[in-house]
């Protein structure tokens, strides 16, 4: 970045750099925030059926589903295994086609046993009310075992990801508390935010800086100054591993760039 901070038309310019979440990551992170998505089954005849569902994820982020035989889904099932479940982030502003999405691609298979209880467990934890009538005679828990996945961040960002490379990742902690920390930090830390622009990020030439994105890695920002805007990315020191680990992350990084600029 050029020059040194004290001019407010200096320009900013792009620094998007730092460690970001992986493709399975996303997808895992997702499946774990979301609990509503379209099932894709195929009738007696090939036909194809797309059904809005519910589901629970397990711990390899397979979906599962409690489904009645009364719906046209939970009986395509039972005749044909093959099935995909499709899942976007309905929170996301913007158009529909740039919003975070996944489809993931596999095969149903029904749990037995210990197995079944752990599922039943899985799906209980996302839709509390599932168990009022998981002993219905007519419906039946699947797990859909992922073997596919397509994930699509929005626009020019997709990635086809493996069955190993997903079950290997695992949900980004800091999801259920991302949105209040980016509202609060612009709300009450637009001075901290665009010291970590100027001294973490390089964007020297930043008169003003808001916070876009947070995820266990770091922060998002836009930074803007001379009537242009950039976006930049600061890592925290190592990722973090629960929720509750934001704010002091933050505190963290404003704090080390407040004393970057104390000492020029």
């Amino acid at each position: 970045m050029r020059g040194d901070h004290s001019s407010d038309d200096e320009a900013v310019e792009h620094q998007d750099g730092g460690r970001r979440r992986t493709a399975a990551e996303e997808a895992r992170t997702l499946v774990s925030a979301v609990t509503v998505g379209y099932l894709a089954t195929l009738g007696e005849n090939g036909d194809p059926w797309c059904s809005l569902v519910v589901y629970g994820p397990d711990p390899d982020g397979n979906p599962v589903l409690l489904v009645s035989t009364m719906a046209e889904h939970g009986r395509n099932l039972a005749s044909d295994a093959r099935a995909s479940l499709a899942i976007n982030d309905p929170s996301a502003t913007g158009d529909p086609l740039d919003r975070p999405r996944i489809t993931l691609a596999g095969r149903a298979v029904q749990p037995e046993g210990e197995a079944a209880e752990a599922a039943l467990d899985a799906h209980v934890a996302a839709i509390p009310g599932a168990r009022l009538y998981a002993g219905w005679e007519d419906f039946s828990l699947w797990i859909l075992e992922v073997e596919r996945v397509r994930w699509v961040g929005g626009f020019a960002q997709m990635d086809t990801i493996s069955r190993e490379d997903y079950r290997a990742a695992e949900p980004d902690p800091t999801q259920p508390i991302a949105a209040k920390a980016i509202e609060h930090l612009n709300k009450s830390h637009a001075d901290g935010l665009l010291a970590i622009a100027r001294e973490l990020a390089g964007a020297r030439g930043a008169v003003a800086a808001v916070c876009t994105g947070v995820d266990r890695y770091g922060i998002d920002l836009s930074c803007t100054g001379a009537g242009q805007a950039a976006a930049a990315r600061v890592e925290f020191d190592a990722p973090l591993t629960q929720a509750a680990d934001v704010r002091p992350a933050t505190v963290e990084l404003a704090q080390r760039a407040r004393a970057l600029q104390e000492s020029r």
